[in-house]
């Protein structure tokens, strides 16, 4: 069984503090090469949602599934996920709850998480929401190459303070066919060369991509949010992945 996979719709979901408008370029560039690009926003960082802050990481799964079924994904006619750095969790979520309904997934400077895994385990039950950090103490937590002042102000005046919930929350995994589905890791701020060793030396944060089926590990040097830094780069290896055909 093979779909059309340039009929595939690409559902691309951005990390901690964005919407769907950060992906505007990259479908910008999608759009040009015939894709069906559906960026979304998580539940929790829609501004104009007044109990935002009370969001869970199962919202946000949940969002996720409607969008792909809306997207008229079926086991026949599967979508194409792109996950940037944050959603790991989610979209893990929704990959243990119906892998079949994914043809591809593409990691953006992120990757799969583990049974188990919380994103902030430290973090105080009364700390409802989390916002963007000052772009010093950011920086010293994940790259901000290739961004120029512009962008940097663009992503302070847009940004969305993170649901406190979705920070504390601790996922539970328990369907191997996850890792069937095909995967391709985008690797910017950390080369391919480093992410395989430390999936090979069970670093929690890369164990899963070991465990995976079917991965390609794709370098695109830049800073951890290549959707600005090199949109066009970016899009054409989102294409390239959601071109793999489905056997």
């Amino acid at each position: 069984m093979t779909t059309n996979a340039n009929n595939s719709p690409i559902i691309l979901i951005a990390g901690h503090w964005l919407g769907a408008w950060a992906w505007d370029e990259v479908c910008e560039h999608l759009t040009a090469d015939g894709r069906r690009p559906i960026p979304m926003t998580l539940p929790g960082l829609d501004e104009r949602d007044s109990g935002r802050a009370s969001r869970t990481l199962d919202d946000q799964a949940t969002a996720i599934r409607q969008t792909i079924i809306g997207a008229g994904a079926s086991e026949a006619e599967p979508v194409v996920i792109v996950a940037h750095s944050g959603a790991n969790a989610p979209v893990s979520l929704v990959l243990d709850q119906r892998p079949e309904l994914v043809r591809h997934v593409v990691w953006v400077d992120s990757g799969p998480v583990a049974s188990g895994s919380v994103f902030a385990p430290d973090a105080p039950e009364d700390l409802d929401e989390f916002p963007l950090p000052p772009f010093d103490v950011l920086g010293e937590q994940a790259s901000l190459e290739g961004l120029n002042t512009e962008t940097l102000q663009r992503f302070r005046a847009r940004a969305v303070p993170e649901p406190g919930p979705v920070l504390r929350h601790r996922v539970e995994l328990t369907n191997d066919a996850r890792r069937a589905v095909p995967t391709t890791l985008v690797c910017c701020s950390i080369p391919s060369a480093q992410i395989t060793e430390l999936a090979d030396a069970g670093h929690p944060m890369f164990a899963e991509v070991s465990r995976l089926d079917h991965v390609d590990l794709v370098d695109l040097p830049t800073g951890h949010w290549p959707m600005w830094s090199r949109p066009g780069d970016l899009a054409h290896i989102i294409a390239e992945a959601a071109t793999t055909p489905v056997g």
